[in-house]
């Protein structure tokens, strides 16, 4: 009798845990978009496996501050972005959220620029593939509905893992991995502090805390829920992490062994053809479109949300059109922003790209602050506050993201 109420509970238990899993999964998934696929990838390239030990901190720091997210959201009942504007003022709210806004834009336009790039391997040109994907995506939310889109988002989530395969194909030299992980090396120089603060930018974007928080409310979960979502945050960041390291490996066994120097995603799995055959090309190719669509479909939502949030206009997928015309015209607007930037001729992608992660990790320190200041803040959050070693990697973090993004303008200077 007692084994089998024993029984009753683990299921139920796990019952519980598959209805309220998702925003942390689908949250850590959407890092590894076109931009951060990109990064990673020129990372590979350029330093093979000099620079995996950069996950490790980048790990720690995404757990804490996706709890730090989804413990504001469950306690409040409020996005991050409405806590800002009630807590900063308009003016300050107004100047943080147009350069989340601009940079947003350019995630965006780099999604797309993956699925054209992954589309491309497959010899579908971008003027068919790019269109007919935006047009999907903007159906998907625009006529679904959050539960429809979730189960779609975690779907999106477990594919990413095929980057694991493609790696393993490369044949990686274990040793050298143990190696560069156990004895971290750093290089002082202009392009190699560009590649850690984009790595760290796309590993822990600005806009992911707004779409943390507020599908937390959007899913309606409760303190009580906390262990749960717990769960669900760790799974999320682990996955994260972990594909970003199986790309990072599979192009340092490949393309950085030969010295074969890259741009983009696509000439990473373009590369990787001769190297270690069809097939992981393929891999990887396919790896970028699914990443590449389920991230243009997540960012202009969350760019939409925290932006409607911040200035106290309607706003979910749940909502009708009517109800939250704001907030659905915002969203429209980055897809074809995106969209039409991509099919403008000789566009400067690539730029775009790099570019738009290394601004992510500039604005990063600011989103951290807004975040730390509001979570410490026993007027919002009671009892719930912060615990030191919360404050410690949080404020660390901010201190470590201003110095190399300080280095990097010092340091052309000094030449």
């Amino acid at each position: 009798m007692i084994t089998s109420l024993r029984r009753k509970s683990i299921w139920r238990n796990i019952a519980f845990f598959l209805a309220i899993l998702g925003p942390g999964i689908i949250t850590g998934s959407v890092d590894n978009d076109a931009g951060g696929i990109t990064t990673y990838s020129v990372a590979g390239a350029l330093y093979g496996y000099k620079l995996l030990w950069t996950l490790i901190p980048s790990f720690v720091v995404l757990i804490i501050v996706q709890e730090m997210n989804a413990r504001m959201g469950i306690v409040t009942g409020k996005g991050l972005a409405d806590l800002i504007r009630e807590n900063a003022g308009v003016k300050v709210t107004f100047f943080i959220f147009i350069g989340l806004l601009l940079a947003d834009i350019g995630n965006t336009t780099t999604e797309f620029a993956g699925v054209a790039g992954s589309m491309e391997v497959f010899s579908v040109s971008k003027y068919i593939s790019v269109p007919v994907v935006g047009f999907m995506i903007w159906v998907l939310v625009v006529k679904g509905n959050y539960k429809i889109a979730e189960r779609l988002f975690l779907i999106f989530s477990v594919s990413l893992l095929m980057y694991v395969v493609s790696a393993l194909m490369g044949k990686p030299d274990w040793s050298a991995i143990g190696k560069s992980i156990l004895r971290p090396q750093m290089e002082f120089t202009p392009q190699s502090l560009m590649v850690i603060i984009g790595i760290i930018g796309t590993t822990i974007a600005p806009w992911m805390q707004f779409y943390m928080q507020s599908s937390v409310i959007e899913k309606g979960l409760k303190i009580e829920n906390y262990k749960y979502t717990l769960i669900d945050i760790f799974v999320g960041c682990t996955a994260t992490v972990v594909v970003a390291f199986f790309i990072i490996v599979a192009c340092a066994s490949t393309l950085h062994a030969k010295g074969i120097v890259i741009n983009e995603a696509k000439d990473a799995a373009m590369a990787l053809e001769p190297l270690a055959g069809a097939l992981s090309s393929h891999v990887f190719a396919f790896g970028l479109f699914i990443a590449s669509i389920f991230s243009a479909t997540i960012l202009p939502l969350a760019t939409a949300f925290y932006v409607c949030e911040a200035f106290g206009f309607e706003a979910g997928i749940d909502k009708k059109w009517e109800e939250a015309p704001e907030f659905y015209i915002l969203y429209t607007s980055i897809i074809i922003l995106g969209v039409i930037i991509i099919l403008i001729p000789n566009a400067p992608l690539i730029a775009i790209t790099i570019w738009t992660q290394i601004i992510n990790g500039i604005l990063l320190p600011v989103v951290l602050v807004c975040m730390i200041l509001l979570v410490n803040n026993k007027k919002i959050m009671g009892k719930y506050t912060n615990r030191p070693f919360q404050n410690i990697i949080g404020w660390g973090t901010v201190v470590i993201l201003i110095g190399l993004s300080l280095t990097l303008l010092v340091l052309p200077m000094f030449k």
